[in-house]
């Protein structure tokens, strides 16, 4: 029988936690229980704030650094992190890049580049993960952050929106395989958040008007992080091979949304 959701441990490791996304899943994690390792690149500092902020709340945390376009010996960390912290239950495949070309002009180092920080690394560490996971016999979590690009694409993205695409199917076919062994895999996918990704790292959401998305405006990284949380929650035990978009309603309004500039159109005229 598959191991039950209270056999495993309470131990997560989230990739590029330095900043954005990744730290607000780590606090997240802490302040639900866990333990958390860490991983790092291009910002030793903001790693050390996430250190802090996990162990103010009352839990361990192990901090490593990792470059995944040096792969496939950096994935090592994973387990690196796991030898330090006692195991592992939950990894969070956050660490991301991303690229502003046309298809045409994409060099070939670049597109490299981002698959391999985008869905090489997320494969070799989800590997490490599951093993390790599989030998513990007690289950585990397994969340890949996606992007709302993994479910539509965007002109001048090709290399990242092919990344995601293809981490959104892996997601799916990880579920499948690892769902005998008590862990669910599932995918979060952000739409636009304030983050250093999107430039927004000091803006605060709630001031900034998005007309072309329902909500109004950008997301907050707290609010991607709640939906890790829950999926590392008893409440989604059952819950696997799905993605979960956090984006406001973006992908519900298609092609028209770039085009919505003011809110009118949230006002139907009566027929």
């Amino acid at each position: 029988m598959p191991a039950r959701f209270e056999d495993y441990p309470r131990i997560a490791i989230v990739t590029g936690a330095d900043s954005g996304i990744g730290k607000a899943c780590a606090v997240a994690l802490a302040e639900a229980g866990f333990d958390v390792g860490i991983t790092w690149y291009g910002d030793p500092a903001g790693a050390d704030r996430t250190a802090a902020r996990v162990r103010a709340a009352g839990r361990r945390c192990e901090v490593a650094e990792m470059d995944l376009t040096r792969l496939p010996d950096a994935a090592g960390v994973v387990d690196e992190l796991a030898d330090r912290l006692g195991g592992v239950g939950m990894l969070v495949n956050n660490a991301g890049t991303g690229a502003s070309v046309p298809f045409v002009d994409t060099g070939w180092e670049q597109w490299r580049d981002v698959l391999s920080v985008d869905l090489d690394g997320p494969f070799l560490c989800a590997q490490r993960a599951a093993r390790r996971m599989r030998a513990a016999g007690r289950g585990g979590r397994i969340v890949n952050i996606t992007s709302v690009h993994e479910h539509a694409p965007r002109v001048g993205s090709a290399a990242y929106c092919a990344a995601k695409g293809g981490l959104g199917l892996l997601t799916k076919v990880m579920a499948q395989e690892l769902a005998a062994d008590g862990i669910t895999v599932n995918a979060v996918a952000p739409g636009e958040i304030s983050t250093p990704m999107t430039g927004q790292e000091d803006v605060d959401p709630f001031t900034q008007e998005r007309p072309g998305i329902p909500v109004g405006r950008p997301g907050d990284a707290r609010e991607v992080a709640a939906v890790v949380a829950l999926l590392a929650s008893p409440a989604a035990a059952y819950v696997t091979g799905a993605s979960w978009p956090v984006d406001g309603g973006m992908l519900m309004m298609g092609p028209q949304a770039a085009a919505l500039t003011t809110d009118d159109w949230r006002r139907v005229a009566p027929s």
